[in-house]
């Protein structure tokens, strides 16, 4: 047996189930958060989800100022703007309330309060959580999608043109002060966007699970997260504006995502961190649409592992684990076209002169060191031409 040490942690106190965004002054108090400052998209306001986190702050007379102008992949401008609306306006906490473009966004911000520029000093891939602290104001997170589960993640992720990629700034002490996960927020979501999200929270529980290193808490929050998309995703993909308990259970295996990822991803997380700057595809897509091939290429290996996922996904026992490792396969295939995702990089858009970019830039990516199989460029290469 190798004898592997992990440290261990699980992250911020959570309120979750439908009508808890009411929950937010309260934790707001216990933060001693006065003046918050909202960060947040433009589709989340016009939803009417912002004017109902206003209309709880309003009714508790909590005064909060709003960043509404984050884009769907932040960059440095969106954070440094972000920042400029906190100082201006007097905050001392945030709440992101959103997808995971404006959690992350608010979690950077949130960073660069009390830390010195520019954020590529804090990437993971060279080591820069080392550069931070503690000494970051109150936040607490509201998301408004079932996908990255960033709520109660540890890290930011942006787009920084020092970099030159998707960078992702990683440390517990991003981790918000409370998470409200409220079902009710994620009834309106459009298909397509429920599609992408949930196959990037299934990502997230496969690699997660798949991933090499030995994390037993990562491993059992992976695999309850894994049945939990397969049995609701689709119904939230069909019925997503009245199936509440879809709703909710996408919402947990969000969740269970994003904490089992602390183990470590993967060859398809390097791959969608490469493809969404690269060639303007959302996060969960790109991950839907590289993960059947990255699953093909992990079987060599990963069978033992793959079997149990399969079997979390409801496969029967009486099957042997090359067998069960192929269903695994064939049902991810399923559940993407089920969704609804169209497969195949180049009906999105990606070219075959595009991939020597992309496997670049995948390659910079630290995802991949977590892979049970190593990947060189030429790997992920090979990866993103199967993906088309």
């Amino acid at each position: 047996m190798d004898r592997v040490v992990s440290r261990m942690s699980f992250p911020c106190p959570i309120v979750f189930g439908p009508g808890a965004l009411a929950q937010l002054p309260a934790e707001l108090q216990r933060l001693g958060a006065k003046r918050p400052l909202i960060v947040t998209d433009a589709g989340v306001a016009k939803a009417g989800l912002l004017r109902r986190v206003l209309d709880v702050l309003d009714a508790a007379q909590i005064r909060a100022a709003v960043f509404d102008d984050c884009q769907p992949n932040p960059t440095d401008k969106d954070i440094e703007n972000g920042l400029a609306v906190y100082r201006r306006d007097g905050c001392d906490s945030l709440i992101g309330l959103g997808g995971g473009s404006p959690l992350d966004a608010a979690k950077l911000v949130r960073l660069l309060v009390n830390h010195p520029p520019p954020l590529s000093r804090y990437d993971d891939a060279t080591g820069g959580d080392r550069f931070v602290t503690s000494n970051v104001p109150p936040m607490v997170a509201i998301p408004t999608t079932a996908g990255t589960g960033s709520e109660v993640g540890r890290s930011g992720v942006a787009v920084l043109p020092d970099t030159g990629r998707k960078t992702v700034i990683f440390s517990p002490y991003l981790i918000a002060g409370a998470a409200i996960i409220d079902p009710e927020l994620t009834l309106g979501l459009p298909p397509a966007a429920t599609a992408a999200t949930g196959i990037d929270a299934y990502t997230h529980c496969l690699e997660a699970y798949l991933s090499k290193g030995q994390h037993p808490l990562a491993d059992a929050m992976a695999l309850d997260g894994l049945s939990r998309v397969g049995r609701f995703l689709v119904r939230a993909v069909k019925e997503g504006k009245t199936d509440l308990e879809a709703r909710q259970e996408m919402m947990a295996a969000a969740m269970m995502g994003a904490i089992a990822f602390q183990k470590g991803l993967g060859a398809t997380h390097s791959l969608a961190h490469a493809l969404t700057p690269l060639a303007g595809i959302h996060h969960g897509l790109a991950n839907a649409l590289c993960l059947p091939a990255v699953l093909d290429y992990l079987r060599e290996g990963s069978t033992s592992r793959m079997a149990r996922a399969a079997l979390a996904l409801g496969e029967s026992p009486n099957q042997d684990e090359a067998t069960l490792a192929k269903r695994l396969i064939e049902r991810t295939r399923a559940l993407i076209a089920e969704s609804g995702i169209k497969p195949g990089l180049r009906s999105h858009g990606v070219t075959e002169a595009m991939l020597p970019k992309i496997a670049d830039k995948a390659f910079e990516d630290a995802c991949h060191q977590s892979s049970p199989r190593p990947t060189t460029r030429e790997d992920l290469l090979a990866l993103a031409r199967a993906s088309l």
